[in-house]
C-alpha cells in the first residue's frame, strides 16, 4: 500500500455545522489524491465525528485539546508529512505543492502558511498583515496559519506539549530554541471570521494578545486557559 505524502489532522470540538465543507475542501484539492485525513474528536460522544460522510475520513476520539487531539492524530498517521488545520479554515489552491516543495528542502523542519480572514471588511486586511509579519518577525506562527512538519522530525521532537492552550505557540518556541527553521509559504490560507464576529474585532484581538504575552511572560497555560473561558 502506498504512503501518503501527507496526512491532514483536523481536531474538533462541535464542528458539525463546519466538518463535512472541509474535508469536501480538501478533497477537491487537485493533488489531495496523496492525503490521508484524520479527524480526531474531543467531544466523548463524537457528535462531530458521527456526521461525516465521506468513508474515507480516519476518525478517533481524544481527550479535549487540540494538543491532545492533534497528537492522537499524529500517532493515527500514516504520511510521510503531518498538516493540522482547523475545521473553519481553508488551504489555498496547490497546498500540497506547496508544503512538498517547501520540506523537500532539507533546510526546513516545518512551516506554516500566511493568514487570511473571510471577511470583506477592512480591519480583517490589517489584522492579517499584521499576522503575517508578526509571524515573519517572531517565527512564531500561529495555529490558524496551518503548521506543517517533516513526520520524522515532529516524532523526534515529542509533538505537541499536553498543555490546555498555547501549544501552537510552545512548539513553535521550542522549534526556535533548537535552532530548527521552519518555512513560511506566503499564498495565505483562509480562515473563518467568526471568532471575531461574535467576540468584537477589538476585543477578541486584545485579549489574544494579552494572554500570548502573559504566557510568553511565565503565566502557566492552565491559568491562562481559566481566564481564556
Amino acid at each position: 500500500m502506498m504512503v501518503p505524502r501527507f496526512s491532514v489532522i483536523i481536531p474538533v470540538l462541535h464542528e458539525e455545522a463546519a466538518i463535512n465543507y472541509v474535508l469536501e475542501h480538501i478533497s477537491s484539492l487537485r493533488e489531495a489524491g496523496a492525503s490521508e485525513i484524520i479527524v480526531v474528536d474531543g467531544d466523548p460522544e463524537g457528535k462531530t465525528i458521527g456526521i461525516i460522510r465521506n468513508p474515507k475520513v480516519i476518525t478517533t476520539i481524544a481527550q479535549k485539546g487540540r494538543g491532545n487531539q492533534m497528537n492522537a492524530g499524529a500517532a493515527l498517521a500514516k504520511g510521510d508529512n503531518l498538516v493540522f488545520l482547523h475545521a473553519d479554515t481553508r488551504l489555498p489552491h496547490h497546498a500540497f505543492t506547496l508544503m512538498d516543495v517547501s520540506l523537500r528542502d532539507r533546510m526546513y523542519a516545518a512551516g506554516a502558511f500566511d493568514l487570511a480572514i473571510a471577511s470583506t471588511r477592512p480591519i480583517f486586511r490589517l489584522i492579517e498583515k499584521t499576522a503575517s509579519l508578526r509571524s515573519r518577525l517572531t517565527l512564531i506562527p500561529y495555529g490558524d496559519q496551518t503548521l506543517f512538519f517533516r513526520r520524522n522530525y515532529f516524532d523526534a521532537i515529542g509533538g505537541f506539549a499536553a498543555i490546555p492552550i498555547m501549544e501552537d505557540v510552545e512548539i513553535m518556541r521550542r522549534i526556535k530554541r533548537r535552532g530548527d527553521r521552519i518555512v513560511f509559504i506566503d499564498q495565505p490560507v483562509t480562515t473563518s471570521a467568526r471568532r471575531w464576529e461574535k467576540e468584537g474585532v477589538f476585543l477578541c484581538t486584545l485579549r489574544n494578545w494579552f494572554l500570548i504575552s502573559l504566557y510568553l511572560s511565565g503565566v502557566s497555560p492552565e491559568r491562562l486557559s481559566r481566564l481564556y473561558r
